[in-house]
């Protein structure tokens, strides 16, 4: 099997490189410089009691590799507002167009909706790719550490800091969550789903989730399907939830939302 990962980086990297052809760096910057103000989204996920009702960031996407179709009818703006309206603390938006079928539009377009932070997921590589993020309208990135060297996992969480977004560092080993906090990550994902071969080990997340060092804040990435995925990657230590298919396939989304953030006896958490 190839290797999904590296093909996906490879391919948004060499959009990023023709894109800047039409649309320079020095241009794409200014755009950044006029993008709406930044939404806090670090802050979303501190203070308060977090033992309580669990924080999520409800994903936006149509598609994945591993699932194929998602949601056949995908209106991101009604998504968008369903999900704000049960309660998410922020949204995700794929905007990776080949293999999520995601779109920097839909981006776009929810933020001018909704007042919750925006996290952009793609697989980034470059410079040039977190500035078109702001320029979108987005609060916080994605940053995968497999893709990354050190140098420049460094480079780009101290750029993302720089034009004011949050960047939200993906690890899926001890050996990646070390490197993201040696590289000066503030927000550390644990993702159980492994995008090399699409496994999924949700008793990874809950062995190192609770690995991150604090302050750093804690963000349990995948496998989250039902409340007591949620609340048992809760108890290991996690800050904020990332969900995505499980909503994404739901007939109504902002149920499953209210459903994974309720407790046993049908109280909300």
């Amino acid at each position: 099997m190839s290797d999904i990962l590296e093909e996906l980086a490879a391919m948004r990297r060499r959009d990023a490189e023709a894109r800047e052809n039409t649309v320079p760096f020095d241009v794409m910057l200014r755009l950044a410089m006029k993008a709406p103000e930044v939404r806090e989204f670090a802050a979303a996920f501190r203070g308060g009691d977090a033992s309580t009702r669990p924080r999520i960031i409800a994903e936006l996407k149509r598609a994945s590799p591993s699932e194929g179709m998602i949601r056949e009818k995908f209106h991101p703006v009604e998504l968008a507002r369903e999900l704000e309206a049960a309660g998410a603390t922020a949204l995700s938006v794929l905007c990776e167009p080949h293999r999520f079928l995601g779109d920097e539009d839909y981006l776009r377009e929810v933020r001018a909706a909704v007042s919750l932070p925006i996290l952009y997921k793609d697989f980034i590589t470059t410079r040039y790719q977190l500035t078109a993020a702001r320029a979108a309208g987005a609060d916080a990135a994605l940053l995968i550490a497999a893709v990354l060297t050190d140098a420049a996992l460094k480079d780009l969480i101290a750029f993302a800091h720089e034009l004011g977004l949050a960047a939200l560092v993906e690890t899926h080993d001890e050996r990646e969550i070390a490197r993201a906090i040696e590289c000066g990550a503030r927000m550390v994902g644990v993702n159980c789903r492994n995008l090399r071969n699409f496994s999924t080990d949700v008793t990874l997340l809950e062995s190192l989730v609770g690995k991150i060092p604090r302050p750093c804040l804690r963000i349990a990435e995948s496998g989250m399907h039902t409340s007591e995925a949620v609340r048992r990657a809760q108890s290991a230590g996690a800050d904020g939830f990332l969900v995505g298919t499980a909503l994404m396939r739901a007939a109504c989304p902002g149920k499953k939302l209210e459903e994974l953030t309720t407790t046993r006896k049908g109280k909300r958490q």
